[in-house]
């Protein structure tokens, strides 16, 4: 009798031992994924984003590298719009945006759990998008006013980009589609102009990237 209840004490103790770890078993240990210019991303900021749909992920790349790449721009970017100071977004922008964002990845709850689960508020991510709409505020200002093309320039395009122009298996004619030829040439020239502005900003900025794919 006296040793089932040495059993038993044992037993309990085991069980309040295994209680007491459960907490430090269950925390999440952060890993920084970079450095740039001093500011720390997160691999929860990273989880965040692709849960969110903040970034784009193609298919069969790495999720966490593929994130990590739009995130270290984002971060460069921010650091000239902090510099330059755009105007602030209405907070009614800021709505609209956060309502697109929980109806994207489905409403309801789904949103509360991710932001629980990347140990992020709703204050926080008002912020981030607050700091997106500033970026996206700079961008237009710095490189919307693009010159138009000339003609003969959206016709070489418009030909070698016959896909784009293709309804139903037939290419729309010229004069039909000359419009969004031109769209779609200056599109892709204000692209370019933003990834050769942002590989002079990584050249410029100290940036330490920890993240090592597969690991």
């Amino acid at each position: 009798m006296r040793r089932a209840h040495v059993r038993r004490a044992r037993w309990i103790a085991l069980m309040l031992v295994l209680g007491s770890l459960a907490p430090v078993r269950a925390e999440v240990i952060e890993r920084i994924l970079a450095v740039v210019s001093g500011a720390l991303v997160l691999q929860s900021d990273a989880e965040a984003a692709i849960k969110l749909g903040l970034v784009t992920v193609p298919p069969g790349a790495d999720r966490l590298q593929a994130a990590l790449d739009q995130l270290i721009e984002r971060q460069l970017m921010l650091i000239e719009v902090d510099r330059y100071g755009p105007p602030e977004p209405p907070l009614s922008e800021v709505d609209v945006s956060v309502r697109e964002i929980d109806q994207r990845i489905g409403s309801g709850e789904r949103m509360n759990a991710i932001l629980r689960e990347s140990g992020m508020t709703v204050d926080q991510l008002r912020l981030r998008v607050r700091d997106d709409l500033r970026i996206r505020s700079y961008l237009l200002q710095r490189f919307g006013n693009q010159p138009v093309p000339p003609e003969d320039e959206i016709v070489q395009y418009y030909r070698t980009h016959e896909r784009e122009f293709t309804r139903d298996g037939v290419v729309r004619p010229f004069s039909e589609a000359g419009i969004q030829a031109r769209d779609a040439l200056i599109a892709e020239r204000r692209s370019q102009l933003i990834r050769e502005w942002l590989a002079g900003l990584r050249r410029r900025t100290d940036i330490n990237v920890l993240y090592l794919p597969g690991r």
